[in-house]
């Protein structure tokens, strides 16, 4: 790392934007999505987890599940701090940031069997979407349209994932079960 630093922002501060939103709002709303930005980079890091561990007959299917959420998950974390940084805050980036931010955990370093995961994965969807449908309200009671429609944007998507993932949790399967007698 350079040994000559300009700061030209201080994490956590909020300067004027030019959206016309009165600061004390705009505070309020950067809370909010920084808050979805560091859940929803929870979840990228657990879905990714489980994209590079999945194993078993239905490998190729759900690897390609896990990788295409964890990209959902990176594009909606990307559109959120965009709109951090446009409201005049400074999107949380930093790991120690992220987590002190996060309403979420994950489930840590292990490797778990595929059905376990999903199951992390689908009460992690959970979390962040009743975080999400919260800010939604929020920015919308603040008079800030556009936030709102980008959280209900992120919503839609998590909704979708979280309703994929229930269905590979449901217990009909073509994988043949050792009999539990």
């Amino acid at each position: 790392m350079s040994t000559e630093k300009q700061l030209r922002r201080e994490a956590g501060t909020v300067e004027e934007n030019a959206l016309k939103i009165d600061q004390n709002k705009a505070e309020q709303i950067i809370d909010a999505l920084n808050t979805d930005l560091a859940a929803t980079y929870v979840l990228y890091h657990q879905l990714r987890k489980h994209h590079w561990n999945v194993e078993g007959a239905e490998f190729e299917e759900l690897h390609d599940w896990f990788g295409d959420a964890a990209e959902d998950a990176e594009d909606n974390a990307d559109d959120i701090a965009e709109r951090v940084q446009a409201l005049g805050g400074v999107p949380v980036s930093g790991l120690e940031s992220l987590a002190e931010h996060a309403p979420v955990e994950s489930e840590g370093d292990d490797v778990y069997d595929v059905r376990t995961s999903m199951q992390n994965d689908l009460e992690l969807y959970q979390d962040v979407i009743e975080s999400v449908r919260e800010h939604v309200a929020l920015a919308e009671d603040l008079g800030d349209y556009a936030s709102s429609e980008l959280l209900r944007d992120v919503l839609e998507d998590l909704e979708d994932d979280a309703h994929e993932a229930q269905h590979f949790l449901e217990d009909d399967t073509l994988v043949l079960e050792e009999a539990t007698h």
